[in-house]
Formats: structure tokens, sequence, C-alpha cells
């Protein structure tokens, strides 16, 4: 499945802005995509070891999540985390241990589950926070865990992305907006099965 960057609406600087803490930079570049690296899983359990010293009980589950756990699967070289916490939305509870420990809040969408994204210290990641009970939550996890073992989802998975990648976006979440056709096509071949 051939996917452009016209096959969606890309959201406007000004729509970025308001869910970017900070000054919203664009990439104006194709998307650098990597084959699997080995060395992915130490990472993320480097960072999820951190997390935990950081935020101890409150980090409710940590996920290795996105294109870099799952083995065989092109990636941007960036380790997705998924933090699950009590209330997202209720940042004095996580986010001052977060920043003290040199992660940075980038991004705060309230009208989508409450997420909260921060980047690493010293690791390029992505820390993807989300309430207790979120849905996101397990369609992240079941789409995760379907690609590593659906070879097929897997290949269609990488082909979209090497398709795109290669078109200049101006930010990156053009890029993983643009994915959203795909991601719907397997999840939906991930929940059917699910339901047999």
């Amino acid at each position: 499945m051939m996917l452009s960057e016209n096959s969606f609406t890309p959201r406007s600087d000004e729509e970025l802005q308001k869910l970017t803490v900070g000054e919203l930079k664009p990439h104006n570049a194709p998307i650098t995509i990597v084959e699997y690296d080995p060395s992915w899983p130490e990472l993320f359990e480097r960072e999820a070891n951190r997390i935990r010293s950081v935020l101890g009980s409150k980090a409710l589950q940590i996920e290795h999540v996105g294109s870099t756990s799952v083995p065989g699967l092109c990636a941007k070289p960036i380790i997705d985390i998924l933090l699950v916490v009590k209330n997202s939305a209720d940042e004095p509870s996580y986010v001052p241990a977060l920043e003290a420990a040199g992660y940075r809040l980038q991004i705060r969408e309230p009208e989508w589950f409450e997420h909260r994204m921060f980047k690493g210290p010293n690791t390029d990641i992505n820390l993807h926070v989300f309430s207790e009970g979120a849905s996101e939550i397990d369609r992240m996890l079941r789409f995760r865990d379907w690609l590593r073992s659906n070879e097929s989802d897997r290949e269609k998975y990488a082909q979209a992305k090497r398709s795109l990648a290669k078109n200049k976006w101006r930010h990156i979440q053009h890029y993983a907006d643009a994915k959203t056709s795909i991601v719907r096509e397997i999840m939906d071949r991930a929940n059917d099965s699910n339901a047999k």
C-alpha cells in the first residue's frame, strides 16, 4: 500500500504549537529510518530502570512500544516508552521528579487521553505518559504484540514507513499522522484476530 503526504490533512503549526511545551521547531526534512538495532531493548531497559528509580510506585507500568520494540522492524532510532501513572493530568505528582532526572516535558494533549510526552536526558526517547485505564494503552500494546507475531503486517508497515519517510515533512508529527491509515488497517486485523 503506497501512502503519500496528500492522503491526510496535516495539522497546522498553530494546532501543533498548542500541544507543544516550548517552541515548536519545524523538521523540514525526510525522516531517518534505520534497520532494527538489537541494542534497542537494552536502551529501553536502561531508561525503564531510571524511570522506576525516579518515580517508584507511581510508575504503574512501563513498556517498550513503537517500532523499536518490534524485532526485525525498521524504525526511527528513537525508543518509544509507555509510562502509566494513576492520573497523567495530575502533573505535580510525577513531572517534577522526571524533570529533576533530566526528562523534558515536550507535548501536552489534554484532549487525547491526557497524553504527555517527554524527551530523555541522554538517550533519544519519546516517553508517552497515560492515565491508568486509558484505552490507548491497550491499543499500543496490541499493535506492538501483533507486529511482533505477524510477519506479513510487519512487512506492510515497514514498506509504508519507508515510502512515507522519503517525503520532506514540515513536522515529524505530520509523518506520524500520515501513518494513521496503515496503522488502522493493521489494528483492524489485530482486533479481528483477538475477537476470534
